[in-house]
Parts: structure tokens; C-alpha cells; sequence
């Protein structure tokens, strides 16, 4: 009994990074909450919706669980299988983007040809795209690491490959979904330890590529048009982006308060998607998107802190997978942010567990179980444990 009480039964560790699991569960909620608010005038005024003000919240909460069940699914899976997968997923990921294209199988909605028609719902390829090119990319810098201090044997292989998949994106077009999957595969070698002359190259090169886009596009100039000045043309060019900062303006400090949003009222379009958080400015005011920003901030820093740990391990591609997907989600994140307050042009993103949108979620939901799985192994190779 003296020694009980002097060696105390140690508590459980636990197997995996609760506060990961908290700040996504926090941020489910939020965007639940918020989607709902943000739907009800569209959902009750829309005739497929069956006037029905809870259609897009049910219908976001079956999202929800579906990317529970895939995640929980996903968990189940070791790093070394999506390792070993990596390069087929891909592949995989790249016929979807062309079924797209393909006219009677692709589903177009306002002049953008984005996803597949599977009945019960809508798949959007460049989501799963996301996460693939995040589990290749790793993959790929993990090849290749024996050659990495080479100028260009090991970059121009990837180059073409992301020039393959920005070429189907762009047809589409989606160049939000093309900016992040760059920024993936950019940064994946640059944490690999890739040749830095390459980086410094493309600091100079990217700008140029995008500005040709631009120019070379005449409804993506009038998004940048729009942006520059979105009062000179509040009715046309710049409608969007003149709501979404009305919105921001009305919300203050601690917004007009749940369900108070006016701009939602068929002022602002895609309240429930794009520009949800121009909403929850509105009706929660910088305390709740303050809120938000902080939830975004705090899970991209445990991601990094999950791979820093398997880098620590020597388990490089579970350490690039997970700081991938920071990366992913901290851009995406970072990118709709922009675009709702102001500081970006337009793009056809969406706010991660946040916004209405089923292959978001789930994907999102599948990649936060992907980098659960890695702590998890992470802490067993810590305790000596097979994993």
C-alpha cells in the first residue's frame, strides 16, 4: 500500500491530439450554426428546396456525418498504405478532372463546369484533388530525396505534373482550387529540403504566370477590376465584394447578433458558401470572426507540431503529409479570409468546415483523420509500440 501511494498509477496518455479533435469540433459547430443562418431566406424563397428554411442545414448536417464516418474510415488506414497508394490516388484524382470536362457527365453551375452528378449528390473532383495532391506530393519528395540537391532532375517531373492538373482546373475554371494545389506541391519540397535556387526562381516566375493568367482571361480582369475599386461599379463588377464589406461594417465589435444578418437577405450572393464569413461578421462582429481566425491559426499550428514530431521520428512522409495539409488549410483558409474582407480578388473557394459544400467537408474531415493517424502513430513510436 506504501508504495501505491508513493508510485500513483499513471493516467492514461491519450492516443491521439484531443485539442486538434476540439478546435475542428468547434469549428463544425460554428459553421453549422452559421450555415443556417446564412440559408434560411434562400432555402424558404427556392422552389427545389421545397421552401423548407432547414433544407441546407440538414443537409449540411448529413455532410457532416458522412465525413465523421469517412474519417473515422480513414483513421483505420496507416501512413504506409496512403504511401504506397500515393501515386495511384493521384492518378485517380487527374481521370475525375477530365470526366469533368467531358460534356453530359461534367455538371455545370454559373459558367463553371466543377463537378461530377452522382445522384444523390454533387462530387467535386478538385476537393479530392486537394488531399491527393498533398499525400503525393510527400510521397514524391520522399523518391526523390536522394537527388534533391540537383537544380531541376527533381523538380521537373513535378512541374509537369502540376502543370497537368492546373491545365484541367483552369478549363474548368477554378483557379482558387489550382492556387492551392500549387502551393501544396511549392511547399511539400521546399520542407523536403529541395534545391532552394529552384524557390528562388519561382518567386520571380509565379507572379509573372499569374498575371498572364489574368491578362489572358477577360472574366478574371474584371474580378481584379472589381476588386481594385468595387465602389466605382457597387451594381456590377463589384457587387460581391461592396456587400461583403457592408456586412463587415454593420457587424462592429459584437455584430447585430444571431440571425440579425441583413445582407443574407438576397444582398450578398453565396452567403451559405463562399462569403459565409461576411455573415458571421455581421452577426457575431470581430469577436466572432476573430474567433474563427484564432481556431484556423491554433490548427494549423498543431499540424505542423504533428509533423515536426514524425520528422523527429525520421518518418519523413508522415511529417510532409501533415505539414501539407497545414498548408492546404491554412491557404485555402487564408485565401476565402481575403476574399471576404477585401484583400484578394474573387475566388470560387470555400471556408474549411465552415462553409455549405459536401465534398469540402468530408475531404476536410478525411484529412484531419489522416493527420490524427500520424499522431497516433506518432505516439507509439514514442512509447516503442508497433504501429
Amino acid at each position: 500500500m506504501l508504495s501505491a501511494a508513493l508510485n500513483p498509477p499513471r493516467r492514461n496518455v491519450s492516443e491521439y491530439d484531443d485539442t486538434l479533435t476540439w478546435i475542428v469540433a468547434a469549428l463544425l459547430a460554428i459553421g453549422l450554426v452559421m450555415v443556417y443562418s446564412a440559408s434560411i431566406a434562400t432555402a424558404e424563397a427556392g422552389k427545389f428546396t421545397g421552401h423548407q428554411a432547414t433544407y441546407y442545414l440538414v443537409r449540411h448536417g448529413i455532410f457532416i456525418l458522412v465525413g465523421l464516418v469517412a474519417a473515422v474510415i480513414a483513421f483505420q488506414v496507416p501512413t504506409q498504405t496512403w504511401q504506397k497508394y500515393a501515386p495511384y490516388l493521384f492518378l485517380f484524382g487527374v481521370v475525375l478532372l477530365l470526366l469533368v470536362l467531358i460534356p453530359g457527365i461534367g455538371k455545370s453551375v454559373n459558367g463553371s463546369r466543377r463537378w461530377l452528378s452522382l445522384v444523390v449528390i454533387n462530387l467535386q473532383p478538385s476537393e479530392l484533388m486537394k488531399l491527393f495532391a498533398v499525400l503525393y506530393a510527400a510521397d514524391y519528395a520522399v523518391r526523390k530525396g536522394a537527388v534533391k540537391d540537383h537544380l531541376l532532375k527533381p523538380f521537373l517531373p513535378m512541374f509537369a505534373v502540376i502543370a497537368l492538373v492546373g491545365a484541367l482546373l483552369l478549363l474548368e475554371p477554378d483557379m482558387g482550387a489550382f492556387v492551392v494545389i500549387l502551393s501544396i506541391a511549392m511547399c511539400t519540397l521546399w520542407l523536403g529540403g529541395f534545391n532552394l535556387k529552384i524557390f528562388g526562381g519561382l518567386v520571380v516566375l509565379l507572379p509573372l504566370a499569374f498575371a498572364a493568367l489574368i491578362f489572358s482571361s477577360e472574366y478574371r480582369m474584371q474580378r481584379v477590376i472589381g476588386f481594385m475599386d468595387p465602389w466605382a461599379d457597387p451594381y456590377g463588377k463589384g457587387y460581391q465584394l461592396s456587400h461583403a464589406l457592408i456586412a463587415f461594417g454593420r457587424g462592429e465589435w459584437f455584430g447585430v447578433g444571431l440571425g440579425g444578418s441583413v445582407e443574407k437577405l438576397f444582398y450578398l450572393p453565396e452567403a451559405h458558401t463562399d462569403f459565409l464569413l461576411a455573415v458571421t461578421a455581421e452577426e457575431l462582429g470581430l469577436v466572432g470572426v476573430a474567433t474563427v481566425l484564432v481556431l484556423f491559426a491554433w490548427l494549423i499550428v498543431r499540424a505542423f507540431a504533428i509533423g515536426r514530431q514524425a520528422a523527429m521520428s525520421e518518418r519523413l512522409f508522415p511529417a510532409l503529409v501533415a505539414q501539407g495539409i497545414a498548408v492546404w488549410l491554412g491557404v485555402q483558409a487564408m485565401i476565402n479570409i481575403g476574399v471576404n474582407m477585401g484583400v484578394l480578388p474573387t475566388k470560387g473557394l470555400t471556408l474549411p468546415f465552415l462553409s455549405f459544400g459536401g465534398s469540402g467537408v468530408v475531404v476536410n474531415l478525411i484529412a484531419i483523420a489522416v493527420l490524427l493517424r500520424i499522431d497516433y502513430e506518432n505516439r507509439r513510436v514514442a512509447k516503442g509500440l508497433p504501429i
